[in-house]
């Protein structure tokens, strides 16, 4: 169905302008017309090489290209980490999406669903492709006679680190992998240029090496001071930011002493993995994460306040806060101060946006169709207003609250003014949450501020409310556009995206979050406490705390220990205590606070609990029920079944590309 829809034509100008994915649109063909093939080494375009670096001009054009070979974030069928730990789904209509199949374990070696090893079509390039192109620009940029030296520098530094990048998603997403270090003879013969995988190790010591000779090289800005033309290329702050995550990945279960694999061999009969865990790991790991803080903190990067927030009408703290906490995440590149890194090449706008709204008025269907939607475990996720989760919190344990949270139904009042409709009745665990669920969440009967041309009023207790039951503007409109488990992925909505009238919504895009300063506090505080000595039972590092308080403080909450001695259920007051302890703290504070961010799904996997975790059903309310009664619509409905097996921790190589290189050894259980 072709949908019609309006952009904001002034917004995404000023965002094309302001990234520098504006050379894209002057790509000649000879420099984009690159084979998807890794194998294919021999570049296509070889006669063309000699014009491709000919001036600035045409190799800052060729640097797009390699910005461009990154990664997709912001789509469920580009981004495996999209909907992979199902963390939003699709409704059934749009089951058979890449996102839902990949999600749902139907991944295949003969088709694979989302293949950035061999690429699989244009929204899929192969990253082979993308580092093949960065040895290119590596072996010719020193052709190029009008670039100062400060500036060659600089690119090659982007270069080297988009290399790392993908060399790195490759290893998560594949476990070992061919390094590719440099460019292939031009007359290397066909079976020269076959390559073996190499080991998990080397794989990781060749990332940490790229990023370690880009950090030593002071090449990179410490901040973009050209955003006419250069938002959107690395800043100093990424190199030291992606080490710090790389080296935290080496240390985890998934790629440390996995023993699980002690059958999976190279070429040469050896075990791809070690087989013995390396606890100096985590040593590496926090000194990488402390410096990535110190960088950012020196260059200007922080946790977004809501004084960075810009407010247009007066509001109460509490909208001010959900507001600051949405922002974080979706501002604009060149006002958000917590991001790291974003692509810009692939921003998140219509393409995700439109499928997180709820309507709130009678109108235009195609513009917010809703097919996005949170599964109720991510609800049961968020803590409670006192920051504990809920089966943790002594209030949510009198009166069997918590057991009868998804059953009782209660009615909006004045406490909840700003979150929850007065006098309206909704879920009872939509009550006493902490602030990143108001943030991240939209539901039935919940506050929903800004949006739309009406919806910011000089009281915020007056702000839209979501009507999602039978009939009603947010619920089914058509056979295939609605919410199927009645919970909307308000986070990822822009709050300058909007409605200008009943029909027409304008969309403001923003750089899906690859990097942001509060994964790197929280990756600071999980490397601090694996690498404190002794077992699950030794006493917490107390050098922890201020890392994963400052992202908790942000969201309005106290610290861990206060918060757990103050309002824990007894015998789980002493939980921060404890380095075990500690450990399922951080790990739930990263799936709170980067819900919906696609971070939750290679955490699960590196931690190597994705096989226990991830088999389960996913559920919402009963929003097809033909009754607009609450009794009716709160009824806890399966939507899906997710399964992941031992196999589905790294996706397999394409079939067709061990057939073209036999010297390949595909992953275990496909």
């Amino acid at each position: 169905m072709k949908i019609k829809m309006k952009i904001n034509q002034i917004s995404n100008s000023k965002y094309q302008k302001d990234t520098m994915m504006k050379y894209l649109i002057s790509l000649f063909t000879g420099i984009t017309m690159l084979s998807c093939n890794y194998l294919d080494v021999v570049p296509d375009q070889i006669p063309t090489l000699d014009d491709a670096f000919a001036d600035r001009y045409t190799a800052e054009q060729y640097l797009a290209t390699c910005y461009w070979g990154m990664p997709k974030a912001a789509g469920w069928d580009q981004n495996p980490a999209f909907l992979g730990s199902m963390e939003m789904t699709q409704n059934p209509e749009f089951r058979t999406s890449g996102g839902m199949r990949f999600a749902l374990g139907e991944d295949n070696p003969t088709s694979p669903v989302i293949n950035y090893w061999g690429g699989t079509a244009e929204a899929i390039r192969s990253l082979y492709a993308g580092i093949r192109e960065c040895n290119i620009f590596l072996d010719n940029i020193g052709k190029v006679q009008d670039l100062k030296t400060n500036e060659k520098n600089r690119m090659i530094a982007e270069v080297k680190l988009l290399k790392a990048w993908m060399h790195f998603y490759l290893i998560t997403y594949y476990g070992p992998v061919c390094i590719v270090r440099e460019s292939a003879p031009v007359n290397e013969s066909t079976q020269g240029i076959r390559v073996y995988r190499d080991k998990i190790d080397d794989c990781f010591e060749y990332v940490i090496g790229l990023l370690d000779e880009i950090i030593d090289s002071r090449a990179l800005p410490d901040r973009i001071t050209n955003r006419t033309t250069e938002l959107g290329r690395f800043t100093e702050a990424v190199p030291y930011a992606l080490k710090a995550r790389v080296l935290v990945y080496w240390a985890s279960d998934l790629f440390n002493g996995n023993t699980d694999y002690s059958s999976f061999k190279n070429h040469e009969g050896e075990p791809f993995f070690n087989q013995t865990k390396d606890p100096a790991r985590w040593t590496k790991a926090v000194e990488a994460c402390k410096k990535a803080v110190e960088v950012c903190l020196t260059n200007g990067i922080r946790l977004y306040q809501n004084t960075d927030y810009l407010q247009t009408k007066p509001m109460s703290d509490t909208t001010l806060l959900i507001n600051t906490l949405r922002s974080a995440v979706s501002e604009q590149i060149n006002l958000n101060v917590e991001l790291i890194y974003g692509n810009t090449g692939y921003p998140c706008g219509a393409n995700v946006q439109r499928h997180c709204l709820p309507r709130f008025e009678s109108g235009s269907t195609a513009n917010a169709t809703s097919r996005l939607s949170v599964p109720l475990h991510i609800v049961d996720l968020f803590y409670s207003s006192n920051g504990l989760p809920l089966d943790e919190d002594d209030d949510w344990a009198e009166e069997d609250k918590y057991r009868s949270r998804f059953e009782n139904l209660r009615t909006g009042d004045e406490k909840h003014k700003y979150m929850i409709q007065l006098g309206e009745t909704t879920s009872a665990v939509n009550f006493d949450r902490e602030m990143r669920f108001y943030a991240a969440l939209g539901f039935d009967r919940g506050k929903w501020y800004g949006n739309h041309y009406n919806n910011e009023p000089n009281d915020d207790a007056e702000c839209f409310y979501v009507q999602a039951r039978f009939a009603e503007f947010a619920n089914r409109v058509s056979n295939s556009e609605y919410c199927a488990t009645g919970y909307w992925a308000k986070k990822l909505v822009a709050l300058n995206s909007r409605w200008r009238d009943a029909n027409e919504l304008t969309y403001m895009p923003y750089p899906y979050p690859d990097l942001r300063f509060a994964d790197m506090l929280l990756l600071t505080a999980e490397s601090i406490n694996e690498s404190t000595p002794g077992d699950d039972n030794a006493a917490a590092d107390p050098e922890v705390y201020p890392y994963i308080d400052m992202v908790r403080a942000r969201a309005g909450l106290e610290g861990v220990v206060k918060s757990w001695n103050d309002y824990a259920i007894a015998d789980k007051r002493s939980k921060p205590l404890t380095k075990g302890g500690m450990r399922e703290i951080i790990r739930r504070e990263r799936k709170v606070e980067l819900a919906l961010e696609g971070q939750d799904y290679w955490d699960r996997k590196r931690w190597k609990v994705a096989h226990r975790e991830l088999n389960r059903n996913i559920q919402g309310w009963n929003v097809m029920v033909e009754d607009i009664t609450p009794q009716a619509y709160y009824t806890p409905t399966t939507i899906y079944t997710q399964r992941f097996t031992m196999r589905d921790y790294f996706a397999p190589i394409p079939e067709s590309d061990l057939i073209n290189n036999p010297q390949l050894v595909q992953n275990p259980g496909w």
